[in-house]
């Protein structure tokens, strides 16, 4: 069964129910579904040794649950993300939890970050490849601002440095992830077509 204009990913089968219950409860699971994969990809992470940021996947992994979940959803599954790691479950990167550490504000990054990248998913932005990878480079832009200002005022740097351990680092990596993203998104779309569940 086809379903008319979804506005994200996650809508082509969180709507498919014929009852409120059964809505309802695939948005639950999508919510922690989301959150569950970025705390997946926390875990892959590599400590750099000239930076209390780890090279990790969730910058990818939170772009692309914003994406495809949609704002309110991405930052609910976000929200749980960060409040379940505060209060010491183990899935921020390298198995850390608490908020008492200097990468603590790209946490917080992540939940503005899906929000944004979200809402405009929502406006049909993640259907061709350039209009993905623009959302993309927003939201990691608004993650490395938030991440990078926690950074200089818990570390007590200059905004210098802490562009220097908390964005450059960074940057090759990130472009490699929304280039992936940029390509993941739209094929995605094209498939749903392919297979007759969009109208």
């Amino acid at each position: 069964m086809a379903i008319a204009q979804p506005a994200v990913l996650a809508d082509v089968w969180s709507i498919r129910s014929h009852s409120r219950a059964g809505v309802f409860a695939r948005q639950i699971v999508l919510v922690l579904g989301g959150a569950a994969f970025v705390g997946l990809a926390a875990q892959v992470a590599i400590p750099l040794p000239f930076t209390p940021v780890p090279l990790t996947l969730q910058t990818f992994a939170v772009l692309l649950a914003g994406a495809t979940l949609g704002s309110l959803r991405g930052v609910l599954a976000l929200t749980v993300y960060a409040a379940a790691g505060i209060v010491g479950f183990p899935w921020f990167a390298e198995g850390s939890s608490g908020f008492a550490m200097p990468s603590f504000g790209y946490i917080l990054g992540f939940i503005l970050a899906a929000g944004i990248v979200g809402r405009i998913a929502e406006h049909g932005a993640t259907r061709t490849v350039w209009r993905t990878a623009g959302v993309m480079v927003l939201g990691s832009f608004v993650i490395y601002a938030v991440g990078a200002t926690w950074l200089k005022f818990a570390l007590g740097v200059t905004w210098l440095t802490a562009m220097q351990l908390g964005v450059a680092p960074f940057l090759i990596g990130d472009a490699v992830k929304i280039a992936l993203a940029a390509g993941l998104l739209p094929l995605a779309w094209t498939g749903l077509r392919k297979a007759g569940l969009l109208t």
